[in-house]
């Protein structure tokens, strides 16, 4: 398990839909310390297009659990039982329910980035608006941000699936330390985004978190 596994609690301050191809940057401010959330919208591998699936409705312990948080990024275990997440044994998103969903299209509401551009923009205009972000933190670092040019850098990544993958991942491999986003908006509302990359296989080993090779169907069953 090779990242460096928690949940980033901050203000949403900013935001930059087209710095790179892959990903979306999302700045967050948490007490007096700066964040980019680097958040992949789709692969370096093929197809390049990811597995998406969002949800409004979370479980009444997840939310008292995120709520009582401070802000900043804390460290968490990767094991059942706390607000660490997995797609596989969490029972929030359901795996057979994915969809492939392209990062960036032509048009309104057609691709990740539109998804994930509404969240954004509705948390930077609802004051009260928190965000929470799993994945694998990286900082404090010398040297400025690369897009938001904040001192010292820090961020986090890995905000996608990081159980069943392919070998040249398969360090990345664990249960209980996927990653994904929650926006809490001041209503009450909750609006949480779950992505994977189509490398990557939900059937996987209950320790390890590494794929799990599905023998293939016989002829005629």
């Amino acid at each position: 398990m090779a990242i460096n596994y928690g949940v980033l609690k901050g203000t949403v301050t900013g935001h930059l839909r087209d710095a790179d191809d892959d990903h979306y940057q999302i700045l967050v401010s948490a007490g007096k310390t700066m964040f980019r959330i680097a958040v992949n919208v789709q692969s370096s591998l093929q197809p390049p297009e990811l597995l998406f699936q969002s949800v409004t409705s979370l479980p009444a312990s997840l939310t008292h659990d995120l709520t009582v948080l401070p802000a900043g990024f804390k460290k968490l275990a990767s094991k059942a039982g706390g607000i660490a997440q997995d797609f596989v044994r969490g029972g929030i998103v359901k795996t057979n329910k994915f969809k492939v969903v392209p990062g960036d299209l032509p048009g309104a509401n057609n691709d990740l980035k539109d998804a994930m551009e509404d969240a954004v923009v509705a948390a930077v205009g609802l004051p009260g608006s928190v965000i929470y972000a799993f994945g694998s933190k990286w900082g404090p670092d010398a040297k400025k941000d690369q897009y938001f040019q904040f001192t010292p850098g820090n961020g986090i990544h890995d905000i996608h699936m990081n159980q069943g993958n392919g070998k040249d991942h398969a360090s990345d491999d664990g249960t209980y330390h996927d990653g994904c986003l929650i926006f809490q908006y001041p209503d009450g509302r909750y609006r949480a985004f779950y992505m994977a990359f189509q490398s990557q296989s939900f059937h996987t080993d209950d320790k390890t978190g590494h794929a799990i090779p599905v023998a293939p169907k016989k002829k005629g069953k």
